[in-house]
């Protein structure tokens, strides 16, 4: 134990503990997971001084509330949201300096769903193959947080004090660049395949000309879009194939899964399309209501 460490006052709608996932172990049935937008996630430890694998915490929609004990320097970035410390506004994307006792309270996504905080030197967080993301589908990691948790930071004074942070994983995503924050529609640029031949040509056209709606059931697993079905070339279902993050499956009900952090590592159903790592990002701080596109690459 290092003395040093955060607690938290308001765990808002549900806040967990991200890094940059735990990419290796898909053909055990482990999804990668990690922070959904990972520039945010980026952004943020390089602002608190860390490296870019440095875990931080995911808010979603509503934001966090933590109260330091020890003196630490935070950073906020991601969707937009009002940044407070010990209710006198601070600034989203800077560094904040925190005195022992204050408390750094980050509101409402407004636009966007997920706001990242990053403390100088990171959080301690005992790593689960090799990463301290917290997965909602397999359970693995830490659990989300709740009222009056007690977090460790990394220790100052230890010889490689970012190392004595936590987990250091490889990023998959680290050169992808920032997006937008998107506002009251998205534009997601897709390849298409490859079972995009399940699809007529109608299908195709629907794909590349209509618009789908971000339905509230998504989570961290995956973005579901209502909408016209694409009409099929042919019906029926597939033997389970694997998955990668930004898979597009076509539901026989017409709503189309776009596969996240957390997904699963097969499903049965035609992956018509998988989007760009640059769209990644985007269906991170997708909220439920907006209206989404695709363009083909």
């Amino acid at each position: 134990m290092t003395g040093r460490s955060i607690q938290v006052a308001r765990p808002g709608a549900l806040t967990t503990i991200q890094d940059c996932g735990r990419p290796g172990y898909a053909h055990l049935g482990v999804p990668r997971s990690g922070a959904l937008d990972a520039p945010a996630h980026h952004r943020a430890n390089q602002l608190a001084g860390n490296p870019p694998g440095a875990p931080v915490l995911e808010t979603t929609l509503t934001g966090v509330a933590v109260t330091a004990r020890a003196a630490v320097t935070a950073a906020v970035t991601g969707a937009h949201a009002a940044v407070r410390l010990d209710g006198r506004p601070v600034g989203l994307g800077t560094a904040v300096a925190m005195a022992p006792g204050q408390t750094l309270d980050v509101g409402p996504a407004r636009p966007g769903v997920r706001s990242y905080v990053a403390f100088s030197v990171g959080l301690r967080v005992p790593p689960v193959l090799g990463s301290a993301s917290t997965d909602l589908l397999s359970g693995l990691g830490p659990a989300r947080l709740t009222a009056g948790d007690v977090l460790e930071l990394g220790d100052a004074a230890a010889p490689d004090a970012a190392a004595a942070a936590g987990s250091r994983p490889r990023c998959p995503q680290a050169g992808v660049p920032a997006a937008p924050v998107p506002g009251e529609r998205a534009e997601l640029l897709i390849h298409l395949g490859p079972r995009d031949d399940w699809l007529s040509d109608a299908g195709l056209a629907a794909l590349r000309d209509d618009a789908w709606t971000v339905s509230p059931q998504s989570n961290r697993v995956a973005l579901r879009l209502a909408g016209a079905a694409p009409p099929r070339s042919r019906s029926g279902e597939l033997p389970s194939e694997g998955l990668v993050a930004g898979a597009i499956e076509a539901l026989p009900d017409g709503q189309l899964v776009v596969f996240l952090a957390d997904h699963p590592t097969t499903g049965g159903y035609p992956v018509i399309a998988v989007l760009d790592p640059r769209s990644l990002p985007v269906c991170a701080q997708a909220r439920p209501g907006l209206t989404v596109t695709f363009r083909i690459a």
